[in-house]
């Protein structure tokens, strides 16, 4: 644990550095700064699930390579931001509109949006599962059946 956290941490360090350093990309960078405070709460270690936990490391360094690639394509990182936007902001309505109580399948949308951000912004990394706006389309209809 103690080690993963280690890992963590520096990649956190490292996506903060990046997010200061990236001054021509404000839209980036706003979405890349709302990313990092909602993976990284005051007590994230305490209230992520262990599976999730161990692609923190993943998802931070996901926010470095992006915007390490945003100059060179800043119209492909705008395109993709369009098509992630309405699926996180249904998802955090609906976090909202349940005060905050999570339900499995609900947690398990939270986590497919960030492996949806590694696929779209970082694909090198690579996702533990294929991940696309049609499966997002697919859970989401499960969880409000």
């Amino acid at each position: 644990m103690a080690r993963l956290a280690g890992v963590i941490l520096t990649e956190y360090a490292a996506a903060t550095r990046k997010i200061k350093d990236s001054k021509n990309a404000p839209d980036a960078t706003a979405d890349c700064t709302q990313q990092l405070q909602r993976l990284m709460p005051k007590r994230f270690i305490a209230q992520t699930p262990w599976p999730q936990l161990q692609h923190f490391a993943r998802y931070l360094k996901a926010i470095t390579l992006r915007l390490d690639k945003y100059r060179t394509d800043p119209a492909r990182d705008a395109a993709r931001l369009a098509e992630l936007k309405p699926q996180e902001q249904r998802y955090w309505r609906l976090v909202a509109e349940r005060k905050g109580v999570m339900d499995e399948r609900l947690q398990e949308f939270r986590w497919l949006l960030e492996e949806l951000r590694v696929s779209f912004f970082a694909q090198e990394l690579r996702t533990p599962q294929p991940v696309s706006i049609k499966r997002l389309d697919k859970a989401w209809a499960q969880l409000n059946s």
